[in-house]
Formats: C-alpha cells, sequence, structure tokens
C-alpha cells in the first residue's frame, strides 16, 4: 500500500504482532486503536460521538500514515482531501487512519492485497455516487403526467 512503508509495517507488526485472531473482526481492532466513533446515548439522543483519546502507538503511527497519504494522488488521498474539506483535518486524520487499519488488518488476517485504484477513479465514482443520490431525492418532486394547459407564472 502507499501509505503504509516498511519501516511503518515493521512498527505496526511489533504493536500488534502478527496474530490477528486476538481481534475477532475488523471493528474490534479498530475500537481497541481507538479509531472507530464511541457513541454516548441518553434517553435516545446523541449526545457525543467522538473518537476517545488514547496512548496506542498503533493508532499514532496511523495517523501519521493518513497525513502522509493526504498529500498523495491515491485514492485514500482523495478520501482524506474530501473529508477534509467537509470535516476539518482532524475528523479526517482519524478517518483515514480507520481505513488504513482496515486494510492492514485485511491483509494481515485474511491475505487480501490492496490495488489502489488512484484519486481519479475514486472521484469519478464519488461523483457518480452523488448524482445518483440527486436523482433518487429529485423523483417525489417531478410532476406526474403531461402539463397540458397550465402555464407557470413566475
Amino acid at each position: 500500500m502507499h501509505s503504509l512503508g516498511p519501516y511503518l509495517v515493521l512498527k505496526l507488526v511489533g504493536e500488534c504482532g502478527t496474530d490477528m485472531q486476538r481481534w475477532p473482526t475488523v471493528k474490534h481492532f479498530t475500537s481497541w486503536l481507538a479509531l472507530s466513533p464511541g457513541s454516548k446515548i441518553s434517553g435516545g439522543k446523541v449526545l457525543s460521538s467522538r473518537a476517545r483519546r488514547t496512548k496506542n502507538r498503533a493508532a499514532a503511527l496511523l495517523r501519521l500514515a493518513a497525513t502522509t497519504v493526504g498529500r498523495t494522488q491515491t485514492a485514500l488521498g482523495a478520501f482524506y482531501r474530501r473529508l477534509a474539506s467537509r470535516i476539518g483535518k482532524a475528523k479526517a486524520v482519524t478517518a483515514t487512519a480507520r481505513k488504513i487499519a482496515v486494510l492492514f488488518y485485511n491483509a494481515l488476517r485474511h491475505g487480501m492485497t490492496y490495488q489502489d485504484p488512484g484519486a481519479t477513479y475514486y472521484e469519478a465514482r464519488y461523483r457518480q455516487l452523488i448524482l445518483t443520490n440527486l436523482k433518487r431525492r429529485t423523483e417525489p418532486l417531478i410532476l406526474p403526467g403531461p402539463v397540458v394547459g397550465r402555464h407557470l407564472a413566475g
């Protein structure tokens, strides 16, 4: 992966180990890293959903990788830049670090390989998703049947 160099991978393996059986799912792994949002809910109302603070060195390494990947022309870099413009850099770092952690977990646990599609592919796919959602949301607003004899006065 572009975001994980050999030195960073060695440090991550040193912190996490190579046996990923300790975490049954990727959600357990990201929760251990404190990269998943914890929600404080009272009476059905969400009071807070921030990621908790941690001194986990693996999480710090993944956050560092996330800030580095934000400057690259990869799909992860495009993801980081899109989030940073919308929700701010701090939250974008956490979200990108979580995404990198998921890729790291899947690579070690299941032996999956990561093929980066590139920033242009990611942005085109995101643009298509936006258009599909806009079409779906505007369908109820379209008048059914032909409009004959009605004039829309402005």
